[in-house]
């Protein structure tokens, strides 16, 4: 396998620590992952495996209820609630003919909003209350407290994404300082023998800046190479799995990769992953974004007057 075809891991912690030049040195590296391969692995980011330890365990507190329970909190047009097994099916993949649906069921939870927020009371779009599942005490204020910590993270990761382009490093504070985010809590169950076009979730490319994939000790993700190879991610314990959306291809004119990826639990146990995924509220940019060796950077292009949501 080449280094274009392997999965870069980036080691967050000096960069974390404030060490001097360790932006720029994570910058560099983060630049070659999403121009090359489009995914990372992240380690030493901070978050308290605890933490990621007692979201799985409340997602899986939250499938194990029986399904009359799930669907009195169905996914409403915010895209927040549950969707239950099977319930969509990508027709909008670039790499593959989809027919089937997703053998997956998830619950999707955005910024926690109270009822008389501004935005709830005026119906806005992707602005909705969460839908919580009523009998499970403990569950809303884990999954806040993981939402919160994941934003802040995100936050961080973007400083990076800003040297990556030679802007500088609060160039995405502004756009990020409230983004629109979602947690998607999906339980794959095994598919040990399933046929080839039968996916957990099918090849597709995600629409927003970007992604992290919490730790799981069960692989199941595979990303589809520039070459055309399918690869699989391995499972690194305490790594949280970061990959770019059409959002950021969008901002940097097609220089950071959104990569096809796909995922199949072949495993013999059910699987519980925690992706969560951040589009930044945006004030209006193309990102300038040049070649690796070339030293002089485009000039920055006005986006459409058309906002990105």
């Amino acid at each position: 396998m080449t280094d274009t075809e392997a999965i870069p891991v980036l080691d967050l912690g000096p960069y974390l620590a404030g060490i001097p030049g360790a932006i720029d040195r994570a910058a560099g590296e983060l630049r070659f992952a999403l121009t090359e391969i489009g995914f990372y692995f992240v380690v030493n980011h901070g978050v308290p495996s605890a933490l990621v330890r007692e979201v799985f365990r409340q997602a899986v507190r939250f499938h194990a209820q029986p399904l009359v329970k799930k669907l009195a909190i169905k996914l409403d047009k915010d895209n927040v609630g549950y969707l239950p097994m099977k319930g969509d099916t990508l027709r909008t993949s670039t790499v593959e003919s989809i027919t089937k649906p997703n053998l997956n069921e998830a619950l999707f939870v955005a910024r926690d909003l109270p009822g008389d927020h501004p935005d709830v009371l005026a119906d806005r779009r992707f602005r909705s209350a969460n839908r919580w599942p009523p009998d499970l005490p403990g569950f809303r204020d884990a999954v806040v407290d993981y939402c919160g910590r994941m934003e802040r993270l995100a936050q961080q990761l973007v400083r990076l994404y800003a040297r990556a382009l030679d802007l500088p490093a609060e160039y995405f504070d502004g756009p990020f300082k409230e983004p629109q985010y979602k947690l998607r809590m999906t339980h794959y169950p095994p598919q040990a023998t399933a046929p080839e076009d039968e996916f957990g979730i099918a090849p597709h490319t995600d629409t927003s800046f970007l992604t992290l994939l919490a730790p799981n000790d069960v692989p199941g993700l595979s990303i589809r190479t520039q070459s055309g190879e399918w690869i699989d991610a391995p499972a690194i314990p305490d790594a949280f799995v970061v990959n770019g959306g059409q959002l950021l291809q969008r901002w940097t004119n097609d220089c950071f990769l959104a990569t096809p990826h796909r995922a199949v639990n072949r495993s013999a146990a059910s699987v519980t992953p925690s992706p969560f995924s951040a589009t930044a509220i945006s004030t209006g940019r193309w990102l300038p974004c040049r070649p690796a060796s070339a030293r002089t950077s485009r000039h920055i292009i006005p986006r459409p007057t058309t906002p990105i949501t």
